[in-house]
């Protein structure tokens, strides 16, 4: 009888101990009903992790109790973090330690680094300013043979899976992995036939892009610049004066539907009226499209063109001026039938 007075108590004692561990590690403390959700930690900041985690769980007295007892608190780290629903504290606590999840960077055709780091920013825990210090550090243009002008080049628009917490030097070293991984033998072989380096056919396949957005026609454009190349003419091309235009006036944002003559002449190394050859950068991020169309360009003896005013989006092709003279009157035409004079 005795000896039943004791184990009395030690088993409620014992039985508060495993209610109490099974509360603390392992009920269900999740708040949501989507089956996971992403939660975002910021870097030594407690009280937005705080507020963040207050939102989805149920006890934040337990939560607390167990993190720190998973010697959570004090090594914290930022990433974006699934967690499931109906999970304890203990798998909250590891999926928080262990399942820092990708997110999917998308970027397409931007003009300059800056608008590329505004729109990356916005997807990942860096700000712009950090971006743009790392994608123009010099001693990684130097290393890899790029300036200011051209590393815009080795940004190929995609998506991609990075990590929320990447560094800004971890992501522009990933976008170059990707850039020369994009360059695989078959490209490379083919821009030394053509005689250009890759950054000149990334640099061309941006006068491209502009100048053509139909992916069918994109060949052709390119062949017309090919053959002015080989000719040894200057590639003359509206976009690059437009660029040029939006360089002088430092404002991007500006919209030019009509290139006058005077335009023509403004003094500019991105200016193919002036410059002979092919900028010494890109004029956008040229899509993948665009960069085969280069490579794989349509052969042909077509060296000018104009807009087709019958086919929205196309051009009128020809191989002399007389040719290309009639199609330019029908096109101003069109335009001056539009009221279009900027």
């Amino acid at each position: 009888m005795k000896y039943l007075k004791v184990l009395i108590p030690v088993s409620i004692l014992s039985l508060v101990f495993i209610i109490d561990y099974y509360n603390k590690f392992y009920k269900p403390n999740t708040s949501f009903e989507d089956e996971s959700i992403f939660l975002y930690v910021m870097k030594g900041d407690s009280l937005a992790f705080r507020d963040s985690i207050s939102k989805y769980i149920k006890s934040e007295k337990t939560f607390y109790k167990a993190a720190e007892k998973l010697d959570y608190l004090k090594n914290q780290k930022t990433g974006r973090y699934k967690i499931s629903k109906d999970i304890g504290n203990n798998k909250i606590v590891n999926s928080l330690k262990f399942n820092n999840t990708p997110v999917n960077v998308t970027f397409n055709n931007q003009e300059r680094i800056e608008n590329l780091a505004g729109i990356v920013s916005k997807q990942i825990y860096e700000d712009s300013t950090s971006l743009v210090k790392a994608f123009r550090d010099r001693q990684f243009l130097e290393n890899n043979n790029l300036n200011e002008q051209s590393v815009l080049s080795i940004f190929i628009p995609n998506s991609y899976n990075i990590y929320w917490n990447t560094t800004p030097e971890d992501f522009r070293d990933r976008m170059l992995a990707e850039y020369n991984k994009f360059w695989n033998k078959d490209r490379s072989e083919k821009a030394k036939k053509l005689g250009l380096t890759k950054l000149e056919v990334i640099s061309l396949a941006s006068i491209v892009q502009i100048e053509s957005r139909k992916n069918d026609e994109r060949p052709r454009v390119a062949g017309l610049y090919i053959n002015r190349i080989n000719e040894k003419m200057r590639l003359q091309a509206d976009p690059t004066v437009i660029y040029s235009l939006k360089k002088y006036y430092n404002n991007y944002d500006t919209i030019i539907r009509r290139v006058l003559y005077r335009d023509l002449e403004i003094n500019s190394e991105f200016n193919t009226y002036k410059i002979r050859g092919i900028p010494p950068g890109p004029i956008t991020m040229p899509d993948i499209s665009a960069i085969d169309a280069v490579l794989n360009h349509e052969n042909h003896n077509y060296l000018f063109m104009v807009a087709d005013p019958s086919n929205r989006g196309y051009h009128l092709f020809a191989s002399d001026i007389d040719g290309h003279n009639r199609n330019k009157k029908a096109y101003i035409r069109w335009i001056n039938s539009k009221g279009i004079y900027r």
